[in-house]
């Protein structure tokens, strides 16, 4: 029968060979004359019983914890807070883009559908993404055009020059994103090529998306993409932010506009069961918005500037 002093000498001795000598589990097993499992539960054992204490270095990296804490306090995947040169908000949002496009080169590896909404925080990113070969990348629009159709922050605009930099295909949906009549989104929402292209954006493997917010600092108004009195309406019911035009409260909660009806897009339940939702935003007149899109686990990675992500965890 095996002694306490010869499985603690045992327990040495594995966790010697694992940690100080980087021998993997098969060859200890076989060393040892052990079973793989056996030598996984001894090597915990040696966790637990303090045998092994592992000791993780405090990061250089200013941010680092931040963007721990703020991921585990909202139940995200990812965090990323991206440091700005100054306070000035073309800094800040070319910082957040920086960011943004680091990120996509780390998280894409090459063959998956990406989906992109619009935005001045996705203009951002597309210009800072690097010129790299992706040929096998679909890149898609998820939400009907916004705006004016020549603008640089326009959707199809955006789908285009990421594809571009790519060397990639794109999706188009070649429609508005609000139009002015249920029927005539019924009539689109039945056009082939709009039908095909919405299938496409479903089966995205990521998605980026900017968060919008229905007051005078928001592109919504800046742009005139909706009129005063709808979001005066939105505003009214609670909403302070959107993603891909669902409006939102302080809580997550969805809240009704006078658009709902007449969006040409993904839905809301759609843009949920893509894998991973990239929100992309830059701005402290965004932290309810942004709260409120956390809140209601509409995105499942965040990158902001440190401003906002200071804002978020207070």
């Amino acid at each position: 029968m095996e002694t306490g002093t010869e499985r603690d000498r045992l327990l040495y001795k594995i966790a010697k060979a694992y940690y100080d000598h980087d021998e993997n589990q098969k060859d200890i097993a076989v060393r040892f004359g052990l079973s793989r499992v056996k030598v996984c539960r001894l090597l915990k054992q040696a966790k637990e019983e303090g045998i092994v204490s592992i000791r993780i270095r405090e990061s250089n990296e200013p941010t680092a914890d931040l963007e721990l804490e703020l991921a585990n306090h909202y139940g995200i995947k990812e965090v990323i807070v991206a440091q700005s040169i100054s306070s000035n908000s073309v800094d800040v949002s070319n910082a957040v883009g920086n960011a943004a496009a680091l990120y996509f080169r780390r998280a894409v590896q090459g063959h998956e559908v990406i989906g992109l909404s619009w935005g001045t925080s996705l203009l951002a990113f597309v210009k800072a993404v690097d010129p790299f070969p992706m040929p096998d990348v679909k890149i898609v629009q998820i939400l009907g055009g916004m705006g004016d159709a020549e603008a640089v922050f326009h959707g199809a605009e955006l789908a285009r020059r990421m594809a571009d930099k790519l060397g990639a295909r794109s999706r188009i949906l070649q429609a508005p994103g609000i139009v002015s009549s249920p029927e005539i989104r019924t009539a689109l929402l039945a056009d082939p090529q709009i039908e095909e292209t919405l299938k496409y954006a479903r089966r995205a493997d990521i998605a980026f998306i900017g968060i919008g917010t229905p007051d005078e600092e928001g592109l919504l108004s800046k742009s005139s993409a909706m009129s005063p009195s709808e979001l005066k309406a939105v505003s009214k019911a609670g909403g302070v932010g959107d993603v891909i035009l669902n409006f939102f409260d302080r809580n997550g909660h969805l809240v009704p506009s006078p658009i709902d009806d007449r969006l040409v897009g993904l839905t809301i339940d759609e843009l949920k069961k893509i894998p991973r939702v990239v929100g992309v935003a830059s701005g402290l007149h965004k932290v309810d918005a942004l709260r409120g899109a956390l809140l209601g686990k509409y995105i499942s990675v965040l990158i902001v500037d440190e401003y906002v992500a200071a804002a978020l965890m207070s």
